[in-house]
């Protein structure tokens, strides 16, 4: 644990008390239900005995990195729900629960019976999360959904590659991002309940939170009619990718003040393009946007990357390197706000996991529990519901855990 979460852990979480069930696999719940658990919520990880997420067999010993790196502050509880003891024990669990999160197909909770409605029975006030690939009801309902599958249907893809030349990107997108439209709407469940007195089904899926994302460039369009694409923003942002004389990329976000327009012409030693006609302002560079680029490659072509950099940041001028993941943990910047957090698990060593990406004065999120191993916690758990060694054992015997 890092000095900072040591710190922190002597602060109550914002979520201190809010128990959740999680009943979902590989990125949209689980991420959800991490960022909820890092504001301080109890979180229960239900998962199948014996195979539990499938996230856990990237890397061949049921404790991968990219299981790690979305299940921290979280204990395994082994529960086979399509028996009937497994069902009973779930319902269980769900009466004393203030949050359900599950990521399955529409349909398939309420067969298992451990759905919305069957959940409401015993617990009218829970906060029953649904995260799916295209919503609970409409014409695409039935199909598959994956990240790259959200992406390409909710427009984010369709500006973030050439759609000339398409490639998929190198990050799961729209999972990540519906996992925190979850998390928004189950906070927002929660407070409802504590404000109104009710419970309710709060839902998102990767269509609705992918296309809610891309709220700029769709406003934009509803407004226009104009369909924009990579470029789009690109050009009227001001963004420009270069590398240095050393082929080492960077990018500076010029937007609007045209201070950063006329501090980066004095910086690359062309203050005639001040005055340039095809540049003189930001309409006149967005729309010559593909030459204003050949004449900045041509200048930054001169020398390093670094001394760009330092160059531009002089004349406060927006700009970064683009940075690989290696190259981010290196940078003091990253280091100074504390984004890796070393955690231990007493059977499976130590490991780095990231941070949170916030920060509360009064009530911020720890890292409390290292990522559980499957079924870590199913003794305990079962005990805290009255069962006793002999009833354990007869479940685990029976395969209900």
């Amino acid at each position: 644990m890092s000095e900072a979460s040591k710190t922190a852990g002597s602060k109550p979480g914002a979520l201190d008390g809010i128990k959740i069930l999680e009943v979902a696999n590989y990125i949209t719940g689980p991420y959800a239900a991490m960022l909820l658990a890092d504001l301080g919520a109890e979180v229960i990880k239900v998962e199948v005995p014996g195979q539990g997420d499938p996230f856990r067999g990237w890397g061949g010993d049921a404790y991968s990195p990219t299981f790690c790196g979305l299940n921290r502050n979280k204990r395994s509880f082994t529960l086979n729900v399509q028996l009937p003891e497994g069902k009973k024990i779930f319902l269980e669990l769900a009466a004393t629960a203030d949050v359900v999160i599950e990521n399955m197909r529409p349909g398939v909770g309420e067969r298992l019976g451990i759905g919305y409605e069957a959940v409401r029975a015993v617990n009218p006030l829970i906060v029953y999360c649904s995260i799916s690939g295209y919503g609970s009801d409409g014409p695409y309902r039935e199909r598959p959904g994956y990240d790259t599958i959200g992406q390409a249907m909710g427009g984010l893809l369709g500006v973030l590659t050439d759609l000339d030349e398409p490639k998929g990107v190198g990050a799961p997108l729209s999972d990540l991002l519906t996992g925190m439209y979850a998390c928004y709407a189950i906070q927002g469940g929660l407070l409802a309940r504590e404000r109104h007195g009710i419970g309710q089904k709060v839902e998102t899926s990767l269509l609705q939170a992918t296309v809610a994302f891309g709220a700029d460039n769709a406003v934009r369009f509803l407004a226009t009619g104009n369909i924009p694409d990579r470029k789009h923003r690109v050009h009227m942002a001001q963004v420009y990718a270069c590398v240095g004389s050393d082929t080492l990329p960077f990018v500076i976000h010029l937007s609007s003040p045209q201070k950063f327009w006329e501090n980066l012409c004095a910086c690359v030693g062309r203050p005639d393009l001040v005055k340039d006609a095809r540049f003189v302002d930001l309409e006149s560079r967005i729309h010559n946007y593909d030459a204003l680029h050949d004449i900045l490659q041509d200048a930054f072509a001169k020398q390093p990357r670094q001394h760009w950099i330092e160059a531009l940041i002089g004349r406060d001028v927006p700009v970064a390197p683009i940075l690989n993941l290696k190259e981010v943990f290196e940078d003091p910047q990253v280091k100074h706000l504390g984004m890796v957090s070393p955690m231990t698990h007493p059977k499976m060593g130590p490991m780095n996991l990231l941070s949170s990406g916030i920060r509360m004065s009064e009530t911020p999120p720890v890292m409390r529990l290292p990522p559980p191993m499957l079924g870590e916690n199913s003794e305990e758990i079962l005990a805290t519901l009255g069962y006793e060694a002999a009833a354990v054992a007869a479940l685990r015997k029976g395969g209900v855990i």
